[in-house]
């Protein structure tokens, strides 16, 4: 009888395979992959919020927050999709030599940016829905609140939470690849997002749903207004958000989820089960 799952090595010699795949897609095929994988994500993002906006308690929020935001990777691995954390493993594929420096870095420009044409689709799809006046308006105050807290974040807290963020995606990927049947692959993926969720770490594609969506509901003087009220959120932090100081925090984060995808995960992975370990005789 078959085993039910794939060993660790191969997984790892699978997802090199695929990462050569990808790295050699067709522009316009690799741009149209990274739209859908990016409105995936932005979709985990708004029904997540919808879930959680009216909850005080963070705890509470956030673990329901995060038993909800995994249909967006669940979506992108059974439907297909590029996503910029996850193709951060092709670093392994660069360190088997299955592809060169440029064609991987090639797939993470263009992913990254067609991810964010995707989750910008949503962004405005749900704003002009009217699903910000849930609540009274409380949906677009709450995600104000959101966008205003990520955009403050620090240089440290950014890269720091970006790891910690992509080491648990990019390890959900890998126990997705491990399952050969689709409940197992659900199932692979739903634990470590829901984890990264409610620890709150920073996921760049996650953040080109949710700032893009707090600026647009601070274009509405209801939902600021409304910010005010419930969360105390001036005026002055919303124009804030409206302005390029708003723009840094992405860069923290894309270089904190570059590193745990493709060193704390990617390269140590790699280096576990593709390095030869044998002993040499002295």
């Amino acid at each position: 009888m078959d085993n039910m799952f794939n060993t660790p090595s191969e997984v790892v010699d699978s997802s090199i395979n695929g990462q050569v795949t990808k790295a050699n897609l067709p522009l316009g095929k690799m741009i149209l992959l990274a739209i859908m994988a990016g409105a995936f994500i932005a979709i985990g993002g708004a029904a997540s919020n919808v879930a959680v906006h009216d909850i005080p308690n963070v705890g509470l929020a956030r673990t329901l927050a995060g038993a909800i935001f995994p249909v967006g990777l669940m979506l992108v691995v059974l439907v297909g999709g590029e996503l910029f954390t996850g193709n951060c493993l092709l670093f392994m594929a660069y360190l088997h030599k299955k592809i060169t420096a440029s064609s991987m870095l090639r797939n993470l420009v263009v992913v990254y940016f067609a991810n964010l044409i995707g989750a910008l689709i949503i962004d405005v799809l749900v704003f002009y829905s009217g699903q910000f006046n849930y609540t009274g308006g409380g949906l677009g105050a709450y995600t104000i609140k959101v966008a205003v807290g990520k955009t403050t974040i620090s240089p440290v807290a950014g890269i720091t939470s970006g790891i910690m963020c992509n080491i648990l995606v990019c390890l959900a990927i890998l126990m997705a690849a491990a399952s050969k049947d689709v409940a197992g692959k659900i199932w692979g993926i739903f634990f470590p997002i829901w984890a990264f969720v409610i620890c709150g770490f920073e996921h760049c594609v996650a953040n080109m749903f949710y700032i893009p969506a707090g600026m647009l509901a601070a274009t509405n003087k209801d939902y600021v207004a409304k910010a005010g009220e419930l969360y105390g959120i001036t005026a002055e932090q919303c124009d804030k958000l409206l302005s390029p100081a708003s723009i840094p925090c992405f860069a923290y984060v894309t270089i904190g989820n570059i590193l745990g995808g493709a060193i704390f995960v990617g390269a140590i992975c790699y280096a576990v089960h593709k390095t030869n370990w044998k002993n040499k005789a002295k």
